[in-house]
């Protein structure tokens, strides 16, 4: 960064993506303006398909210059770390969803069903899955 220059003078961007916001908190404590582009309003051209990094690089400089391009809010540490912990809650509970259609699917391809009224994921239903035996070794393991 000292290569590029002056640090009072100089102002970088980047796309948001999956790596965070570090590199725009790091920067912020070196004293360099950094903002953050939602890659989604990035203005584009009609028919400017090829990208590379390069290509990205310039246009970004480009707009950010010319004022053209919308910032993003840079959140905090903390902030951030809230946003991960809601992001794993969401994906553990829409895991949990699919293994449970995958199980139902399962024996539903085994003919198997709970007797009637049991409703699935109840105390009920989950004795009577413990109680599920299979004569095929590979059953076995994929139940």
């Amino acid at each position: 960064m000292h290569r590029l220059g002056d640090f009072d003078k100089l102002q970088v961007c980047y796309e948001a993506g999956p790596t965070g916001y570090g590199l725009c908190r790091q920067l912020k404590r070196l004293g360099i303006k950094c903002i953050v582009v939602a890659p989604s309003l990035v203005p584009t051209k009609p028919g400017d398909r090829v990208k590379t990094d390069r290509r990205d690089a310039k246009k970004l400089a480009q707009l950010l210059r010319a004022g053209e391009l919308t910032t993003v809010w840079t959140p905090a540490e903390d902030d951030e770390a809230l946003r991960d912990l809601v992001r794993a809650r969401e994906d553990a509970k829409e895991d949990l969803l699919r293994a449970k259609h995958r199980l139902l699917k399962f024996l539903l391809r085994h003919e198997i069903r709970p007797a009637k009224g049991v409703r699935n994921w109840s105390n009920v239903h989950r004795k009577w899955l413990d109680g599920l035996k299979f004569e095929n070794r590979a059953s076995r393991v994929t139940f």
